[in-house]
């Protein structure tokens, strides 16, 4: 079993760049693709300064770092950076159908014997296997963000070969991750059903006036020892994007229930998204 030398990252957003860079640090020849040159650019200016802190801290070393981004190149040019990979990352918007599109492109253009993963969190991977060798397909899922957070989930489904998981989970080790395989496909894997469950019972509660955000999360955090309460997490990662989860979740599954709260919804409609837009379930000040 070969080892993976060669990585394509495609999406210049904050998931894939560090993912690229993870790859670099590695030791693999990496290229972080993306359509718009200028956003590609910021990403590695943005990643130089997060690096440039890791140093500063004694997370890595200057010759560590400087190796990395000697491996790690950008380009705008689809087939060009994925015609060689050993595998391409694809880290792009939350959608089927562009999903769809880019795999799509990456049967006419990878190697066919290329591993083609998506980092979608929620999409699982046989619903982008439509093309000449499925065995080669999987999700590679990493948590945000991808250079701090440990986890990488894999999930292969039932089309996925052995071999492509096991290289997968290969690498996420190499990347000094901890690889957990998911051995079903099912909506949200593991860590993201558990924590959507945990958002459901603390909307529920709040719904059902037992408690106050601000309570909730006490006993959350200081109950159960979770380092941030669920409310305070819903800020974090945005009420609207924890609402287009909701409602991709009630439409893969078909239980209508599983559809977001009528709390989120609320929020969302007024215009709180929680931190980004400086109100959600608390208030961050003027944005």
């Amino acid at each position: 079993m070969s080892e993976i030398s060669r990585v394509t990252v495609i999406g210049a957003g904050v998931m894939g760049s560090q993912i690229a860079m993870l790859a670099a640090q590695a030791g693999c020849t990496t290229t972080l693709v993306d359509i718009d040159e200028n956003r590609v650019d910021a990403a590695v200016e943005t990643l130089r300064r997060t690096m440039a802190r890791s140093v500063e801290r004694g997370r890595a070393t200057a010759e560590e770092v400087g190796a990395a981004f000697e491996l790690l190149s950008t380009s705008t040019d689809l087939s060009e950076a994925a015609s060689d990979a050993d595998i391409v990352i694809e880290a792009i918007i939350e959608d089927l159908e562009a999903k769809r599109a880019l795999f799509a492109q990456l049967d006419e253009i990878a190697r066919v014997d290329a591993i083609l993963a998506t980092n979608s969190s929620s999409i699982v991977s046989s619903r982008l296997a439509s093309i000449r060798n499925p065995a080669r397909v999987c999700n590679m899922h990493f948590f945000n963000p991808a250079l701090v957070m440990q986890l990488v989930e894999v999930v292969g489904g039932d089309h996925a070969s052995k071999e492509t998981v096991a290289r997968v989970v290969g690498l996420a080790k190499r990347m000094g991750k901890t690889a957990v395989v998911v051995r079903r496909e099912i909506f949200g894997f593991i860590a993201n059903r558990i924590v959507g469950a945990v958002f459901d019972e603390a909307i529920s509660l709040l719904e059902a006036g037992v408690a106050t955000p601000e309570e909730i999360d006490t006993a959350v955090t200081l109950g159960l020892g979770h380092p941030i309460g669920p409310f305070a997490l819903l800020d974090l990662t945005g009420i609207d994007v924890n609402v287009g989860i909701k409602r991709l979740e009630a439409r893969e599954t078909g239980d209508t229930s599983r559809g977001p709260s009528r709390t989120l919804l609320e929020l969302v409609e007024a215009g709180h998204l929680g931190k980004k837009s400086g109100r959600g379930f608390y208030e961050y000040g003027a944005r």
